[in-house]
């Protein structure tokens, strides 16, 4: 059987993260690969990236080098590494290989993938509920943990409630503790997450 490539139409990575393009074929016997390179088309203008053959890997585009990568020893697999993604990297990739059959004909496979870098959605801070009315006996250690999901770096500050609907701040951190609790520690006390 010829050698045929694989991939997919699209491939969606975050900027300042990693993706893989994928581009697979089975080995079969009687073809060697002889070539294999990546090119990217960005606005109408196409520009190799990648080019493997018999003199080793050659990295043509600099500002793609230290940041692409393709499997070194597994046979079949000419899947594009991009890292450090940047919003330019949006494009069209084109993975290109060559194989020699046994009567040195040559044979040109080519899968192309659009490839778009986005920028990761901003999330707010939610505040995982926590316990409400802890009873805890006087003298006692304990503490209160405010925990968020969202973007990072997320920042914390816990506030104790006070007469006339006014807030004290305790604590810019996670986690409120007290060593020896007192009776004049009970109350109300909440937590504040914040991100930009």
């Amino acid at each position: 059987a010829l050698p045929d490539l694989s991939g997919v139409h699209q491939v969606t990575g975050t900027w300042m993260g990693s993706t893989t393009v994928p581009c697979t074929y089975v080995p079969s016997e009687g073809f060697t690969q002889q070539t294999l390179s990546w090119s990217v088309e960005r606005d109408s203008s196409i520009s190799t990236i990648f080019r493997r053959d018999d003199s080793g890997d050659h990295i043509l585009l600099s500002k793609f080098r230290g940041r692409v990568s393709i499997p070194k020893q597994s046979p079949g697999n000419a899947s594009l590494l991009i890292e450090n993604l940047e919003m330019p990297d949006s494009g069209h990739y084109t993975c290109q290989v060559i194989w020699r059959s046994t009567d040195n004909s040559l044979i040109t496979r080519e899968v192309t993938t659009t490839v778009k870098v986005v920028k990761v959605a901003a999330t707010k801070p939610i505040i995982r509920a926590g316990e409400l009315g802890l009873t805890v006996p006087a003298g006692a250690s304990t503490s209160l943990t405010c925990e968020a999901s969202g973007s990072p770096p997320i920042s914390y500050r816990w506030f104790r409630s006070a007469p006339a609907g006014k807030a004290v701040l305790l604590s810019s951190g996670a986690e409120l503790a007290w060593h020896s609790l007192r009776p004049s520690d009970s109350g109300t006390y909440f937590c504040e997450a914040e991100n930009r």
